[in-house]
């Protein structure tokens, strides 16, 4: 299981590759099992914004046959990266919360 990062109309060095890992990386404790993929793509939406830089953050996990998504915009990509995995976050809580229901 890794996390597959992709850019788009931005350049993506070392820093930036290691800041994503650590903070999608965190989600792994809520992660078990064969079959997890997670993506995660950065972007800037376009490059002629007059009042400053964009930044568009998105992950997608795939745990079996469910997706589970979060997307975020900022002004600051790494604020938009926490965003994202903030959202990811409590919707995995939410889904485990459920499994552990449902057992009861």
């Amino acid at each position: 299981m890794g996390i597959d990062i992709f850019s788009k109309n931005i350049e993506l060095n070392d820093p930036l590759r290691v800041f994503i890992e650590e903070k999608i990386g965190t989600l792994m404790k809520y992660l078990k099992g064969d079959g997890i993929g997670i993506r995660v793509e950065v972007s800037r939406p376009s490059k002629h914004h007059r009042s400053g830089d964009v930044f568009y953050a998105e992950a997608n996990i795939k745990m079996g046959g469910k997706l589970i998504r979060a997307t975020a915009e900022n002004r600051d990509l790494h604020t938009a990266v926490t965003e994202v995995r903030d959202e990811l976050q409590i919707q995995l809580k939410k889904l485990k919360d459920k499994k552990l229901s449902s057992r009861r």
